[in-house]
């Protein structure tokens, strides 16, 4: 069975940093092209960054310049450095990757979600 799991959430006072992970499991899987999103109550979940498999990344506006998509194939790992955090980030951050399995069959999943707070 594959899943996403995110970690790396947290409490952090504004201007400071998180990393978040998103590690895909489940036996021959690779990780493929993954997005985060961010969720606050009653709106609707906006996309934050993306990498390609090779690697090509994308950011919004609105984190541009603060935080860093990243890969470890290796590891199946997709991580978000997040740094100068502001109390507008403050939301519920979302995995949404493709899985490869067994190098032939390819799916769309989400992770659980991971909580991040930016007090001001």
């Amino acid at each position: 069975q594959v899943q996403l799991v995110e970690s790396g959430g947290g409490l952090v006072q504004a201007g400071g940093s998180l990393r978040l992970s998103c590690v895909a499991s489940g036996s021959d899987v690779s990780i493929d092209r993954t997005g985060w999103y961010r969720q606050i109550p009653g709106k609707q979940r906006e996309l934050v960054a993306t990498i390609s498999s090779g690697g090509s990344t994308d950011y919004a506006d609105s984190v541009r310049g603060r935080f860093t998509i990243s890969r470890d194939n290796a590891k199946n790992t997709v991580y978000l450095q997040m740094n100068n955090l502001k109390p507008e980030d403050t939301a519920v951050y979302y995995c949404n990757a493709d899985v490869i399995k067994y190098r032939l069959f390819s799916n769309n999943y989400w992770g659980q979600g991971t909580q991040v707070t930016v007090s001001s």
